[in-house]
């Protein structure tokens, strides 16, 4: 509930270039999140029925379904549930697994769904990743695995390291749409080391063969390749063994 997920397809809308101005669910001028059609949900900032968009992304052509996080409306996700390849699993950095949550990811679970997780709300006064993603792991009882690394949190957030590629990607521009991409600055390096460190010991656990390529990269003192270790990731994702997580 209050996640971000209505706000977090209209980004994607935009950045696919499927709308030209961000909509926000706060919004009180008539026209609101593109997703959030109806009047009661303009007028109410919430999203009361499931909403299906489609988006070109390099070559892929992705069917986004929006749904309502209240429990008033889980119906609506349980109809979403069944047609899914996969799901996007929002949480608020602030508020973290909520008890909506459990039930969405019993549903998730009954319908066999594999998902990744976005940690919404990094710049938020009281937002703890960490804590949220120890919560993923303990109440909902799956390997949250972080495949990033954020850079400051509350108010000095300001960027995420993607371990795969050991690159910091930052968002500029009026609406965070000019990508950049930086070296990691060496006083983060030792920190980025160990969390993908800890990436690849947490998803070999889950992998029969990036175990077998860690231990062989070890004996030589070789780094595993971020194509190895995606390759890895998505196989045990698609297995339900793990659950990828992102900030932003």
């Amino acid at each position: 509930i209050d996640a971000g997920k209505t706000t977090l397809t209209e980004r994607v809308l935009f950045y696919t270039g499927r709308i030209h101005r961000i909509g926000e669910v706060h919004d009180r001028d008539g026209r609101g999140a593109t997703m959030d059609s109806t009047k009661a949900e303009k007028a109410h900032g919430i999203t009361i029925r499931s909403a299906a968009t489609q988006v070109q992304w390099r070559d892929h052509a992705i069917t986004i379904i929006d749904t309502p996080g209240h429990a008033d409306f889980t119906v609506e996700v349980e109809r979403s549930l069944r047609v899914l390849d996969g799901a996007v699993f929002v949480f608020s950095a602030v508020e973290g697994v909520q008890a909506q949550s459990i039930t969405v990811d019993r549903q998730m679970r009954r319908y066999g769904v594999p998902r990744i997780a976005f940690i919404n709300k990094m710049d938020r006064a009281g937002a703890d990743p960490a804590a949220v993603v120890e919560d993923i792991r303990s109440t909902l009882g799956i390997e949250a695995v972080a495949i990033q690394l954020p850079i400051g949190v509350e108010s000095d957030f300001e960027a995420v390291v993607d371990l795969l590629e050991r690159r910091v990607i930052r968002f500029e521009g009026e609406r965070g749409e000019q990508l950049r991409i930086d070296e990691v600055p060496p006083a983060l390096a030792q920190a980025v080391e160990q969390a993908r460190e800890r990436l690849i010991d947490m998803v070999s656990r889950h992998d029969q063969t990036l175990l077998e390529l860690a231990l062989e990269r070890a004996d030589v003192d070789a780094d595993v390749d971020a194509q190895s270790l995606r390759a890895a990731i998505r196989r045990a994702t698609l297995a339900h063994r793990i659950m990828p997580v992102l900030f932003g």
